[in-house]
Formats: C-alpha cells, sequence, structure tokens
C-alpha cells in the first residue's frame, strides 16, 4: 500500500537561484534551470550529502558534528513572501534577498506542508520536504541595504511564512515553469504533538 498519497495541490516554478558562498553573502543569483544531484545543486554553499550540523540541532548533536545534508534547497512560496512583505509595510521582497533556492506560486499555506511530503516535477524529480525553515537574521541585512529601514521587521514578519528546506530523492532538471505536484504522507497527525512540544520538566 502506497505510503504518499499523489494530491491535486500543483506549485509552479517562478524563480531559481544558486549561491556559491554563503559567507561572503547571502543572495542568490537566478538561474533558468536546474540540474539536481542527489548532493543538490553542484556549486551551491547548501549543496553536499551531509553538512555541519548548527543551532537548529543543537539539542540533539554537539555544533560542527556531521550529519545528514536535509536543507540542500531553501524553498519559498510567492503567496508566503508577499504576506511578508505587507506585514513589513513593502510592496515586494526578491527572493534572492531571503537566499532562495526556489520559489514557487500555487499551494496555500506552503511553509506548512507536511514533513516527509514529495514535490515531484514533471520528469520525475523530487524533493522530499524536511521542515519549516526558521527565520533568522541574515536576510534583515540583505533587506536593510536594499530598503534602509525595514530589515529589522523581517524576522519577526516571516515567522511561519520562510517556506520550508528540502532534499533531492531523485536526481532531474527543474525548470522554469515547471509544476511541481505535491505528494503527502498517508497517515494522521500525531495526536500527541502539543503535548511533546512543552517544555520538559526541569
Amino acid at each position: 500500500m502506497p505510503a504518499l498519497v499523489p494530491t491535486d495541490f500543483v506549485a509552479r516554478i517562478v524563480w531559481l537561484g544558486h549561491n556559491a558562498d554563503r559567507d561572503a553573502a547571502l543572495e542568490t543569483r537566478p538561474l533558468t534551470h536546474m540540474d539536481l544531484s542527489f548532493a543538490g545543486y553542484e556549486g551551491e554553499s547548501h549543496a553536499g550529502l551531509t553538512r555541519p550540523s548548527d543551532s537548529r540541532v543543537a539539542a540533539q548533536y554537539p555544533r560542527g558534528t556531521e550529519i545528514r545534508n536535509t536543507r540542500q534547497l531553501s524553498i519559498l512560496s510567492v503567496e508566503d513572501l508577499a504576506a511578508i512583505a505587507a506585514e513589513m509595510g513593502l510592496d515586494r521582497l526578491e527572493p534572492s534577498w531571503l537566499g532562495a533556492s526556489v520559489l514557487v506560486e500555487g499551494i496555500p499555506d506552503f511553509t506548512h506542508i507536511p514533513p516527509s511530503s514529495r514535490l515531484q516535477g514533471e520528469r520525475g524529480t523530487t524533493l522530499t520536504v524536511d521542515m519549516e525553515n526558521r527565520p533568522c537574521s541574515l536576510p534583515a541585512k540583505v533587506i536593510e541595504a536594499a530598503r534602509p529601514g525595514f530589515g529589522k521587521a523581517f524576522k519577526r514578519a516571516a515567522a511561519h511564512r520562510r517556506g520550508i528546506t528540502a532534499w533531492v530523492e531523485r536526481e532531474g532538471r527543474l525548470d522554469l515553469g515547471e509544476a511541481l505536484r505535491l505528494h503527502v504522507p498517508d497517515q494522521p497527525a500525531w495526536p500527541h504533538l502539543e503535548a511533546a512540544r512543552r517544555p520538559q520538566a526541569s
């Protein structure tokens, strides 16, 4: 019995980008297509089969521990980006300012699609969703340089709208304009999730 269910929710790729050195600058440069291997996009600073652990998994590993790379791609939606911009009082935000790899349009509440969902392209190229991407302060610096006075508003406005991170499950190519169909895990939500999220007693 299949564990993943194809849905009628389809996103269209409206922007692709890459960054060769995030230590030098966060901004991503536009692409017309993206050839993906199991390690991600070659030359991208977030590519690789493994990565050093960071603050996102500090409760699990000492910082710098080599772990599986489930953050090969940063995927945002047009809808979430517009909502962030509106809350900040801006007319628009460029996906490159946020270091995005892929910008899609068409799936509502995109940031909260279930972890382990798949986004599958027309040729079979498939991305596995890791989880919601938490906003950090790095885009604020880029936004401030482009739109002075607005950078500090980013982190709060981007909460629960920052898109998702993903890794390549099936190699292949993605193109501008290509459709990505959402496939979701065929299981109910865990009923104890809220209890599990409560702070542990010391």
